[in-house]
Parts: structure tokens; C-alpha cells; sequence
């Protein structure tokens, strides 16, 4: 080759295939160019670190491993270089201008047949270099061979047809890379525009990154550390830099795995909830890097939903840098790495919540939404989020929460329910008729307070092999139970019941005496299939012409006073006793939270206080 004829060469077909598709279809933001080439860099001092090893000459020995970014405003280009082991002449023409491997075959070949997957490009060295043209109209790389008898080249191509390969003096080891940019791409020859993407993506790269000669990645790959190296200060830092946090973390878990997958991972959880502030919901903040080199900021399918509250950084040596990381979250490889960090999250908590069960209270109260929001649609891990919910019960102290695995711990032998009911408050709930049987009993039952509750213990369904009963549902099966005092005989109870049946019609499903009552003369039960009155609240909220007929099965009480008097009255003041039986419904509807009508009961109330009164 001559030192003044440049050797020209023409792209091979499928390169040119290759490069029309980095520019104009793969990445969907140019800025990541910046990414791709400082992860290339990075790649070739990593290997001469390896040949350090085992080879004796190497060219400059000497030259420190880092990795040198110039802006020039003025000439519009940006160079990058770094001291890694460089190319020869054959490496030149293989690595940028013909297809070295088949995995890039193929993965073309998936592209034209419409079904690409980038998994395809794992580990394909140089691929990633042709995203310089993105922003580029002509590119130029510098490279001596880290051998001791190699020469200085320049590669220079327009990103077009082809590209051209001269001789160059005076060239240090490894590659130097020169963009002269593209007139709507000026701006990445600006310093502080290069600052920010260096910051953003490539914060963690393991070898100083200097811009214009000032290094710019101070902040140390924590999460590749030994966690017995690491003060809490340096954790609260990290968090604070790396999540953009401004609050305190409130956990850490902070750990590596070589199966099934390579994993070193450091996620926070945060000790605020902005979404409880109002701010809206917040997007995925567990960012996922491979070898230190960011590949997605917020990766939406790799962890559940519901924690998008988390945040930190998950690595895994496993991931392919491959040159379209929009499209990972299509891959097995993300699911199971998910799966694995989600698994390890929730295990995290329940080893907190357990060791530390006021800090975990306090924690809980702001984040408890996120947990039920995962029971209701996190199939897999249902069961193990259902340990992490907390709430009052009949055997708690008014403000002190308990678990699921508190209340099993208390059940009764033979009992194979768990009881709750969900009402507005602690207050309303213990007031209501459906808690005296069981508290008479001495069976606990669980307190909801919350809108969301009703749609999550329906999602759960049961816990520990236990089934999860509403109190407030017909068909609960309770013990008999000896009570002092009169009550109407088996008869004259079968006579009221059917009297009141006939009386209040299709308004209620049945009428029958319970076992539910001890200090209130009648109970309306939802019945097993119908909509409790939170449920109903919120399919109105998203419906505002939903309509469901409030139909009840009735309790009635046969020791309670009223109750008997009611039976000597629907013959002897059959006028008075219909009023009366119209009543005690409408007061359990009430007490039920289902009567949505009250201007009937006004009324009859009026009539019955105007008989009361002597009229």
C-alpha cells in the first residue's frame, strides 16, 4: 500500500444492509451513540488487560488504560480514543467493513423477514460502532495494534458505499475514533451536551472517562463491590446520585448471583411515595447495565408492575450489548432476571418487616398500595406479598397492625377460614352487627379500611390453605352458642320468618334466624355471590349508570326484644308490624352500608314516631 494512494474498499452488501438499518430503523434515540462507542472502548483496554496476562510486547506498555473524549465546537466533531489493543490492517477491513460473523447474517436475515431479534448480535464486536454514523457524515478511525511490530492506519468512511485505509504516523496504541458531525447533529460537539450523556449512560464504566481532559465517571460501580467495603454513607451517596433521590433510603438489598443467571444488583427502596403525594405515577427506577455499561435507564417488563417504586441498578454479565436494547424487554433472558430480583426484593421485606416491625409499620403506611396492587396482579408471587400486608383486627389494640401469618398463628383447630369485613374505619367496623358473633366466639377478624381492600382479598382469595370470608356474607357456619334470656320458640320463629318474607317480598333472598346476633334484632347478609357495599361504591365511581338491585338475606335476632314483641304484633297490629318489619330492613341496610334510598324510610320513620307518640 502506498503511503499516498488510500487502499479503497467497498462495503460488503450486507454491511451496507447493516448500516442503513443501525441509522435509519434500530435505535430511537441518536444520543446513545455515545454509549455504544465508550462501550467499545471500554471493550478493547478490557482485552488487552487479559492479553497483559500472557503476552511480553506490547506496544507502549506504559500508556494508561483511559478513555479520551475531545469536542470542538468550531470543526463540529467529536473524537473518542482510547489505549486498548487496537487493530491491524485484516481487523480494520474484518471488524468495520465485512460481516466477521454469522450471528450478523442471520440476525439481516430476521430483519428482513420481519421478525428481528437483536438477541442475535450478542457479543458482536464493531457492531456497535457503525451507530457513529447516525450522527456522522464522515468518520475516521485512528488505530496502531497493541503488537510491537504493527503500523498506524486510518480507517475513513462517509457511511455511504465504502470506505478507504491509509497509512498514519505517529499513532498510539488502540483506536481513536473522529466524527465530523452532521449539521443537525452540532450539538453533540458541545461540552456540556457529551458531559450529560456520559453522566447518564456511562457513569459506571470501569476506566476513567476524561472530557477535554477532565475525568467526568467520579462515582464508583457500587453494586460490583463487596457489600463489607461499602459505608452507609457510600450506599446513601450512591442513592442519591445514581436514583436522582433526594429523600433517605428506607431499605437496601444489595447482592450477587452466579445461577441462574449473573446478577450483581443494588436496588433502595425509598423512604417517600410521591405517587401518595400526588405527583402521578412513577415510571420503573431500577436501571439495568451489563459489564457497568448502561443498556435501559427504566426497563418496563423487567420487574412487576407494582414496583416501580424501587430503585437502583441491576448488572448482569449475562445481558447481550447488542445493538438494539429498545427491543429487550422481549427476551426470556430479561423475564427470568426478573423474576429472580423480584423474588429477592420480596424476601428482602419479609426479612425486614420481621426483624424490625415498627420501622416496617411506618414504611408500610406510605407504601401499601404498591403491595396490594401486587397481590391483586402479581399471580407469582401472590402468596409470598400476601405475608408483607398489615392491618387491625378484633384481637389487635386500636392503631397496632398485625399480618396473615399472625392471625393463622391464632386460628382456632378446625378453623379453616380467615374472617374479615371491610368498612370505612376501625370505629364503624366494631360498631356494625356483623363483628358480635364472632367476637362472642372469640374468632378474630381482619379490619379493612381501605377502598382498594375488597378487590384484593377477592384476588387473593385465601392464604395459607385458609379461605378469606366476609362477615358480611350469608353461608358463614358458626357454632352453636348458649345465650341467656327468652327467645321465641322454634314455631313462633318459623312464623315470623315467613310472615317478614311474604311482607318485604323480592327486597330480600330470605328470611331466617341466625346465629350472628347478639345485641341487634335483625342482620342483612350479602349474599356468597353478590356485591359488597365497597364493590359496589366503585363499579358506580367507573360507571356512573351502573345499576345492581340490592337484594339481602335476613337475620333475624329471636331473643331480642323487639323481635318478640314483632311476633305478637303481625297479629294482633298486623298495620304497625308490616311498618315495623319495612323498618328494621331499611335500619340493616343502613347498617350494611346498602340503602342508597332513604327518603321511604324518612317517611316511615315519620309515621312510626307519630304512632309511638299516642297518634
Amino acid at each position: 500500500m502506498s503511503d499516498h494512494t488510500p487502499e479503497k474498499h467497498v462495503f460488503q452488501a450486507e454491511i451496507q444492509q447493516l448500516l442503513d438499518l443501525v441509522v435509519h430503523s434500530l435505535y430511537t434515540d441518536k444520543e446513545i451513540f455515545i454509549r455504544e462507542l465508550i462501550s467499545n472502548a471500554s471493550d478493547a483496554m478490557e482485552k488487552l488487560r487479559h492479553i497483559e496476562g500472557t503476552e511480553k510486547n506490547i506496544h507502549q506498555p506504559t500508556l494508561p488504560l483511559e478513555i479520551h473524549i475531545t469536542t470542538d465546537e468550531e470543526a463540529k466533531t467529536l473524537t473518542i480514543a482510547d489505549h486498548g489493543i487496537g487493530m491491524t490492517h485484516d481487523e480494520l477491513v474484518k471488524n468495520l467493513g465485512t460481516i466477521a460473523h454469522s450471528g450478523t447474517k442471520a440476525f439481516l436475515k430476521a430483519a428482513k423477514e420481519g421478525n428481528a431479534n437483536p438477541g442475535n448480535m450478542i457479543g458482536q464486536f464493531g457492531v456497535g460502532f457503525y451507530s457513529a454514523f447516525m450522527v456522522s457524515d464522515m468518520v475516521s478511525v485512528h488505530s496502531r495494534s497493541w503488537h510491537s511490530d504493527g503500523a498506524g492506519l486510518v480507517w475513513t468512511s462517509d457511511g455511504k458505499s465504502g470506505y478507504e485505509i491509509e497509512d498514519s504516523t505517529d499513532q498510539d496504541r488502540g483506536a481513536k475514533i473522529v466524527m465530523h458531525l452532521k449539521e443537525d447533529c452540532a450539538e453533540y460537539a458541545g461540552e456540556s451536551r457529551i458531559k450529560h450523556l456520559i453522566e447518564t449512560y456511562s457513569n459506571f464504566v470501569g476506566f476513567p472517562i476524561l472530557l477535554n481532559g477532565k475525568r467526568i465517571n467520579e462515582v464508583e460501580a457500587l453494586w460490583l463491590k463487596n457489600k463489607s467495603d461499602i459505608t452507609d454513607d457510600q450506599y446513601k451517596a450512591f442513592y442519591q446520585f445514581a436514583c436522582k433521590a433526594f429523600d433517605e433510603p428506607s431499605y437496601r438489598l444489595h447482592f450477587s448471583a452466579d445461577a441462574p443467571l449473573a446478577i450483581n444488583a443494588l436496588v433502595f427502596s425509598p423512604s417517600e411515595n410521591p405517587e401518595r403525594m400526588g405527583f402521578g405515577k412513577t415510571d420503573c427506577g431500577v436501571a439495568l447495565y451489563s459489564r457497568k455499561v448502561l443498556i435501559d435507564p427504566s426497563p418496563k417488563d423487567l420487574l412487576p408492575e407494582w414496583m416501580r417504586f424501587m430503585k437502583g441498578v441491576v448488572d448482569s454479565a449475562d445481558l447481550p450489548l447488542n445493538i438494539s436494547r429498545e427491543t429487550m424487554q422481549d427476551s426470556a433472558l430479561i423475564r427470568k432476571l426478573g423474576t429472580v430480583i423480584s423474588k429477592r426484593v420480596i424476601k428482602m421485606f419479609e426479612k425486614e418487616a420481621e426483624n424490625d416491625p415498627d420501622k416496617y409499620r411506618g414504611f408500610y403506611r406510605k407504601f401499601d398500595r404498591y403491595f396490594k396492587e401486587g397481590v391483586a396482579t402479581d399471580y407469582a408471587n401472590r402468596e409470598q406479598l400476601a405475608k408483607l400486608l398489615r392491618f387491625e383486627s378484633s384481637m389487635t389494640e386500636p392503631g397496632a397492625v398485625c399480618g396473615f401469618t399472625d392471625y393463622v398463628s391464632r386460628v382456632r383447630d378446625g378453623q379453616d377460614s380467615i374472617y374479615y369485613l371491610v368498612g370505612p374505619s376501625r370505629e364503624q367496623i366494631e360498631s356494625s352487627p356483623y363483628i358480635e358473633a364472632f367476637k362472642s366466639r372469640g374468632l378474630e377478624v381482619v379490619y379493612f379500611t381501605d377502598a382498594v381492600d375488597e378487590y384484593v382479598v377477592d384476588s387473593l382469595g385465601s392464604f395459607d390453605g385458609k379461605k378469606l370470608v366476609s362477615v358480611r356474607h350469608g353461608g358463614v357456619e358458626l357454632d352453636e352458642q348458649a345465650v341467656d334470656g327468652d327467645s321465641l320458640s322454634a314455631d313462633e320463629t318459623t312464623s315470623l320468618c315467613d310472615f317478614l318474607k311474604e311482607e318485604l317480598g323480592d327486597r330480600v333472598v330470605s328470611v331466617a334466624s341466625g346465629k350472628r346476633l347478639v345485641e341487634n334484632p335483625v342482620i342483612a347478609l350479602v349474599p356468597a355471590d353478590g356485591m359488597s357495599p365497597q364493590m359496589r361504591q366503585m363499579m358506580k365511581a367507573m360507571d356512573e349508570n351502573f345499576k345492581d338491585e340490592v337484594k339481602v338475606e335476613l337475620e333475624i335476632n329471636p331473643r331480642h326484644p323487639l323481635i318478640r314483641k314483632l311476633a305478637e304484633a303481625k297479629d294482633s297490629n298486623p298495620d304497625l308490624a308490616k311498618l315495623v318489619s319495612h323498618q328494621l330492613l331499611d335500619n340493616a341496610l343502613i347498617a350494611a352500608g346498602l340503602l342508597e334510598d332513604a327518603r321511604d324510610t324518612i317517611s316511615r320513620m315519620n309515621t312510626l314516631m307519630q304512632k309511638a307518640m299516642g297518634d
